[in-house]
């Protein structure tokens, strides 16, 4: 019984030398009504955030861990991974931290800015270490991270740490209130096409889809039991240009049945782009072949 209390002293002082370093990596972004939401600090110039909890804007105001307030700009936004990045004005002090990789059962903290320069600190357990997955808006994610732990909107996209200190991400809101992490890998992934261009290209077939069950005559032929029904289509978008009509269920694509959004979405990375695909649909009763080239989806 006499080693509990030093255990505890232990981790409880461990965990406020984490905050305190973590300190260096997190920023506040001024919101509108004196509200804020957390960054991180990627580089001495460059913050990421959570872009679904970002406001639209081209220009905030950043608290840095200095507590100085410095101007920046947008850099650019991707809803599929729901990374934002903002570029400081003047770049601050950082020591990039080391990566690290999520297990299960490890121990993760989470911090958030405070609105000042202060931190605000999450202690849990990695619930989730699974492989990559897409998200709904197609964007690919390394590694499916999920925490066990609670997190308030203004902690939103703030940095997740390991015990030693070695980065796993930012911490983002998904269903429910569930919290995830946006993998370091991915972050870096798209961090040069949003300097560069502002967004992530994605191929794009320019479709409506809803998920339906396969007619039963036709479950055998199509290897499958459901499908993604067309509701409508892009005028000069590629399924219109191929001959796409609404009412046609696909459900396949360059051989690969298609069931559901995020399978879909898996095939129009962005090196689909210019590439000709191989859909199948149900079309009158039978099952045909189009053949359509992907477009980038169009800027929003």
């Amino acid at each position: 019984m006499t080693d509990t209390p030093n255990v505890l002293s232990e981790l409880s002082r461990a965990v406020t030398d984490r905050a305190a370093a973590a300190q260096a990596a997190v920023v506040a972004i001024r919101a509108t009504h004196g509200r804020h939401l957390t960054g991180t600090l990627w580089r001495g110039d460059l913050v990421a955030a959570s872009e679904q909890a970002l406001p639209k804007g081209d220009e905030f105001q950043v608290v840095v861990p200095d507590g100085s307030a410095v101007a920046a700009q947008l850099a650019g936004r991707d809803p599929g991974t729901n990374v934002a990045l903002i570029k400081l004005s003047q770049a601050v002090s950082l020591a990039p931290p080391a990566v690290g990789e999520a297990a299960v059962g490890m121990l993760a903290l989470a911090f958030g800015a405070d609105g000042a320069s202060g931190v605000t600190a999450r202690l849990g357990v990695v619930n989730q270490a699974g492989p990559e997955w897409y998200s709904a808006r197609g964007g690919r994610i390394d590694r499916r991270i999920v925490l066990d732990m609670r997190l308030a909107l203004t902690e939103e996209g703030g940095p997740v740490f390991d015990t030693a200190g070695a980065l796993l991400g930012i911490s983002t809101l998904g269903p429910r209130g569930q919290v995830l992490v946006i993998p370091s890998a991915t972050i870096k992934r798209v961090i040069p096409p949003l300097l560069k261009d502002g967004r992530v290209a994605r191929g794009w077939l320019g479709v409506a889809l809803q998920p339906v069950a396969v007619p039963d005559a036709l479950q055998g032929a199509a290897g499958q039991a459901s499908g993604l029904m067309v509701m409508s289509t892009v005028d000069g978008g590629p399924a219109a240009n191929a001959g796409i009509v609404p009412g046609d269920i696909m459900v396949a694509i360059d051989g690969e049945a298609v069931r559901r959004h995020r399978k879909l979405a898996a095939r129009l990375g962005p090196d689909s782009i210019g590439r000709a695909a191989d859909l199948r649909v149900i079309r009158g009763g039978q099952i045909v072949s189009v053949q359509a080239t992907i477009s980038a989806r169009p800027a929003t």
